[in-house]
């Protein structure tokens, strides 16, 4: 871990990305916790309350501080967006080295289905998946991960047919070693690179995607706070109190500008031709 970071942070780009990122999850992993406030409580002496030094983002229609539910609603939508984006690597990643390592007709069947799901826009396919599922947090967990299991299939199979005549790779083959073997030490730890790359990029979608299906009430239901459900309340009074909604998404912003940043330079680390040029 302290030889991850401290390559990154020789990156300029991964370097701001690793600093928005910490302030990022730090604010959500102990923000919450020490505000004054319950993110549901309900205060109707202070509806709609303007930013203040009580309340730094102001409060909602129900009087709740906005400050503290973006803080735990962007905890939850990180969360989700994790939870599906490691499940689709879970399934995708096996399935595309599968197809690299064994060929057709494996590989056909297999990257004709990523095809099919490749034809529709990530967001419209989770809007149509979470129509045949049904709402609720774990249907949107659902709906990321399928999303993203084509996307880490077609990557990791694609990175496996480079490496998979390398020398190393034939000399494990010569000595007898099983294929499980080959393709869990020889190969997939050298692939690994451009996955993660892909990872921090389809989370930081993930996150959109979440707030996306939430703020249409097809998510996480309120009372539960997440970022989509608090833009959604924040749209319905936005004359009245446009900085619910307009806090909210400034939030939003400054996780993922840092997520893609981290995703950047984590590319450029992977890319030997790109690597002299960003390293300080």
């Amino acid at each position: 871990m302290a030889v991850l970071l401290r390559t990154l942070w020789s990156n300029r780009t991964a370097r701001a990305g690793v600093i928005i990122v910490g302030l990022f999850l730090l604010a959500i992993s102990v923000g919450g916790a020490l505000m004054p406030y319950s993110a549901t409580d309900m205060d109707f002496l202070n509806l709609l309350t303007p930013p203040a030094w009580t309340h730094p983002f102001g409060t909602d229609s129900f009087g709740r501080d906005v400050l503290t539910r973006v803080l735990l609603g962007g905890r939850v939508s990180l969360a989700i967006s994790v939870t599906g984006v490691s499940l689709a690597a879970i399934i995708g990643i096996p399935a595309g080295l599968a197809a690299a390592w064994y060929g057709n007709p494996i590989d056909q069947l297999l990257m004709r289905c990523a095809d099919l799901l490749f034809a529709f826009p990530s967001f419209v396919l989770a809007l149509f998946l979470m129509v045949v599922l049904g709402f609720g947090v774990t249907n949107v967990i659902l709906a990321i991960a399928l999303v993203y299991v084509p996307i880490f299939a077609r990557l990791a199979r694609n990175l496996a047919l480079t490496v998979r005549e390398e020398a190393y790779v034939q000399a494990a083959r010569l000595m007898g070693q099983s294929t499980a073997r080959i393709l869990g030490r020889e190969i997939l730890p050298n692939i690994m690179a451009p996955i993660m790359v892909q990872a921090s990029i389809s989370i930081a979608f993930g996150v959109i995607i979440e707030a996306g299906l939430s703020f249409l009430g097809l998510g996480v239901q309120p009372p539960t706070p997440s970022l989509g459900v608090i833009m959604a309340d924040g749209r319905e009074y936005f004359n009245q109190g446009p900085w619910v909604l307009t806090l909210a998404g400034l939030f939003i912003s400054f996780g993922l500008l840092g997520l893609n940043l981290l995703g950047d330079g984590l590319r450029d680390l992977t890319d030997p031709k790109l690597r002299e040029k960003t390293t300080s």
